[in-house]
């Protein structure tokens, strides 16, 4: 069965065109991310997440969002220099999507269908919401955006260790 997910088109901030099959075979967590949120410290962890895990087969993938408080308002270059400069981002960055409504991403779009949130809503809640993708069964567990990345280590490593 092709997996559904792995097939939806996306674009880095670097205009690269990619599929999240590019990733296949490799434990995926995806996080809606944004600049001038109260959870932007976040991206500290999850460097330390892709630097420490990447190896053994992570990849953490952002997308900037601005649905949230506005809190993403910069442009691609802007967006591209804030990660970098502020906290040495070298994980795969993507455009800025919308991760509700009817202009949300089509991979947003599928991690709510499988991993919707609390009560069964599907709706994304706030920016640093987290997804993590089992690279064999593609099962998606969803993280609130006040979930530190630290604490993702033994649902990672669990994955990593099968």
């Amino acid at each position: 069965m092709v997996d559904v997910l792995l097939n939806i088109p996306c674009r880095t901030l670097k205009g690269e065109h990619k599929v999240l099959g590019d990733f296949a075979g490799k434990a995926m967590l995806i996080v809606n991310t944004a600049s001038q949120c109260g959870f932007t410290p976040q991206y500290k962890g999850l460097e330390r997440l892709w630097q420490d895990y990447r190896a053994r087969g992570l990849v953490v993938l952002g997308f900037p969002c601005n649905q949230f408080g506005r809190q993403e308002p910069g442009d691609t270059l802007e967006i591209t220099q804030f990660c970098e400069r502020s906290f040495g981002v070298s994980f795969p960055m993507f455009r800025k999507i919308e991760v509700n409504g009817p202009m949300a991403h089509p991979v947003f779009a599928e991690l709510k269908r499988r991993a919707p949130g609390l009560f069964g809503t599907e709706k994304v809640k706030w920016n640093f919401t987290k997804f993590l993708v089992d690279p064999v069964s593609g099962k998606v567990e969803r993280f609130a955006p006040s979930t530190k990345p630290e604490a993702l280590k033994v649902a990672i490593e669990t994955l990593l260790d099968r």
